[in-house]
């Protein structure tokens, strides 16, 4: 090979790697530049219902429950039988009626002292007897003693006529007198004897009453050792076993928990202090319990109760909520997660709050609107001492700015806002209609790995991590 075309090869080389370099450097000034490129998220604006709510947990509870207690010692001999299960004891979820037989307990002490009650009475009823049959007598002997002075007061007068013809002695005109003074004393004794006899009788009549009392009573204990439902219901607890000795004191022990009907159940919710003035008595409620977390109940607030309670700092209210229960879904003491809705608009001109929130940087802003918007901005910050930017929540009727895209920049309008359900808010006015976009933040895009210049020194023999 000639010289000449030794030196053609050799600068042909150098223009090659030349032009690759220049090419390389291009390609990596691109990738740089466009490693971070910047666009908007954006949403339309849209027209639909929008509903206000407040939130609340609470406990599924029977509408009415009753509490079936003991009034008598003893020890639980048998359960009664269950109406619907022939043969089956009492037990969970059985079905009563009114009077049904729940259990026994222990009768034998309560049947002795009925006994003993029943013998005090025949007792007192023959003592009362006795005593009118005492009345009866003295009665008669009053008869016989008035009987005996009118014929002496005959005698006497009889004897004080003769003795004015001086036809009768003077000892027997004085015996005569005597025996008249005798029949009225004997009068006066006979009636004192009946008054005698007579509260005899009343003393008797009531040691009759009072043991007919206790034989009543003792009728009564043995009665309650007998354990009827009062209601007809389902027995949601049995707190008791065969052969446990039930103890009465001051508090009559539990023995069944009864729920009357299960078809009607009432919610109790606890509502926090800064929500509680906006429920009301007859609002819609919806919820739903985790046991089916895909379906919500209804319901409407019967109740607003005033006996707050305060958990670390925090006062609710318990406000109960009543629910139908006809499919028998729903189960007592379930938990329920409660929205109650405030406020309804059926058609209302929706957007973002994600819109009413985000700012755009000012080299963003449409030119014609910057100075205002910087104007708007410092204004802000003055007078909330802070670096600026919206509220977390605008209250309604209250002004706000929404920015919708327009070429490489962002153009503001004007609303007014209304209700919140925290993730939409209702246009009351304003330069808006439905399908309009807004912008609702930022979106970059980074590519995934990072490009190295080709010209950078390579360290330790390889590339940046």
């Amino acid at each position: 090979m000639t010289t000449r075309n030794k030196t053609a090869i050799r600068i042909g080389s150098l223009v090659a790697a030349s032009v690759a370099l220049v090419i390389a450097g291009v390609v990596w000034q691109g990738r740089r530049s466009g490693a971070t490129t910047s666009s908007y998220r954006i949403e339309a604006v849209t027209r639909g219902p929008l509903s206000v709510v407040v939130n609340a947990t609470g406990t599924i509870e029977p509408e009415e429950v009753v509490d079936i207690g003991a009034q008598v010692i003893g020890m639980i001999k048998e359960f009664g039988v269950d109406p619907q299960a022939s043969g089956k004891p009492i037990d969970y979820l059985s079905e009563v009626e009114e009077g049904t037989i729940l259990a026994r307990i222990d009768d034998s002490v309560y049947q002795t002292r009925y006994e003993r009650a029943a013998a005090f009475v025949e007792q007192a009823k023959a003592q009362c007897d006795q005593a009118k049959v005492n009345v009866t007598r003295a009665e008669a002997d009053l008869g016989q003693s008035k009987a005996t002075l009118q014929k002496a007061e005959r005698d006497w007068k009889r004897a004080e006529q003769l003795k004015l013809t001086q036809t009768i002695s003077d000892a027997d005109h004085d015996a005569v007198e005597a025996a008249f003074e005798v029949g009225k004393a004997d009068v006066r004794i006979a009636e004192a004897a009946i008054e005698q006899q007579r509260a005899a009788l009343r003393l008797s009549e009531k040691a009759l009453a009072v043991a007919e009392a206790d034989r009543r009573e003792a009728q009564r204990n043995l009665d309650y050792t007998v354990i009827r439902s009062p209601v007809k219901g389902v027995i949601v607890d049995r707190r008791v076993n065969i052969g446990q000795t039930v103890v009465s004191s001051l508090n009559a022990p539990s023995l069944f928990l009864i729920a009357k009907d299960l078809k009607k159940l009432q919610v109790w919710a606890s509502v926090n202090e800064a929500d509680v003035g906006r429920i009301r008595k007859g609002q819609a409620v919806r919820f739903s319990v985790d046991a089916f977390p895909n379906e919500f109940f209804v319901g409407k607030v019967n109740q607003i109760r005033l006996n707050a309670a305060m958990t670390q700092n925090v006062v609710t209210y318990t406000v109960i909520v009543e629910t139908d229960n006809l499919s028998g879904k729903l189960l007592p003491y379930l938990t329920a997660n409660l929205q109650f809705e405030i406020e309804r608009r059926s058609d209302a001109l929706l957007v973002s709050n994600a819109a009413l929130r985000w700012q755009p940087l000012l080299e963003r802003v449409a030119p014609e609107f910057r100075a205002a918007f910087d104007r708007s901005a410092a204004s802000a910050t003055a007078s909330s001492g802070t670096s600026g930017g919206p509220p977390a929540a605008i209250p309604p009727h209250e002004q706000a700015v929404v920015w919708t895209p327009e070429g490489p920049y962002v153009r503001p309008v004007v609303v007014r806002v209304g209700l919140s359900d925290g993730v939409s808010t209702e246009i009351l006015s304003g330069d808006l209609e439905a399908g309009r976009p807004l912008v609702v933040g930022d979106e970059s895009e980074h590519d995934q790995s990072e490009t190295v210049s080709p010209f950078a020194p390579q360290m330790f023999g390889g590339g940046r991590r």
